[in-house]
């Protein structure tokens, strides 16, 4: 149960604790980080018959990583003995900011793949989504039918397209006379034979 506070003047008997836990205090720790004491707490073993008498010894922490925490040093004396340290450490007051609350390394590991897939997810989505867009970009209605074909080289492999036509006409027009002369010259033969 709480004794003092920091504010209230200690007796002598505290105040030899006070030193005793502060020289404790100081291996662990710098005296800049050791601030005003926050308060002493006592508890007797063994009810009212002499037995283990101990005390824990609180100073505010200065540290500004660890706002509303406590340098605390436990002293304990046996029989009537003087006091002795048994431990020091830096434990969280009751506005002490604390870690959250530790999860085991398999639901850590869980809820981590969890995420990665959900992002795996999302991003073959995005990336379907640009690709319709792409197509729907490029076979547009108004595209298709304003395609002209303009683009297109009138060369195919070093051959120019229209002089191929050109030259498939000529042969064309050649075999059509080369026919009409073979049809006047079979005519020539049947006037010739009848008049035979």
């Amino acid at each position: 149960m709480p004794k003092k506070k920091g504010a209230d003047p200690i007796s002598a008997a505290e105040k030899q604790l006070t030193d005793l836990a502060k020289e404790a205090l100081l291996e662990i720790t710098e005296a800049a980080q050791i601030g005003a004491l926050a308060g002493i707490d006592e508890r007797r073993e063994g009810g009212s018959a002499p037995g283990e008498l101990t005390w824990t010894v609180k100073f505010e922490c200065l540290h500004p990583a660890y706002p509303g925490w406590h340098w605390t040093a436990t002293l304990a004396a046996v029989n009537g003995d003087a006091p002795t340290v048994l431990e020091v450490a830096l434990l969280p007051g009751t506005e002490a900011l604390l870690a959250p609350k530790w999860v085991p390394w398999a639901e850590r590991l869980a809820l981590y793949r969890e995420a990665q897939a959900r992002e795996a997810l999302a991003e073959i989505v995005d990336a379907e989504a640009a690709a319709l867009e792409l197509a729907d970009e490029d076979f547009a209605e108004d595209d298709v039918l304003d395609n002209d074909f303009s683009d297109f080289d009138d060369e195919i492999d070093g051959v120019d397209v229209d002089e191929v036509e050109l030259d498939d006409a000529d042969a064309d027009d050649a075999d059509d006379s080369d026919s009409d002369e073979d049809d006047a010259d079979d005519a020539d033969a049947t006037g010739a034979d009848e008049l035979n």
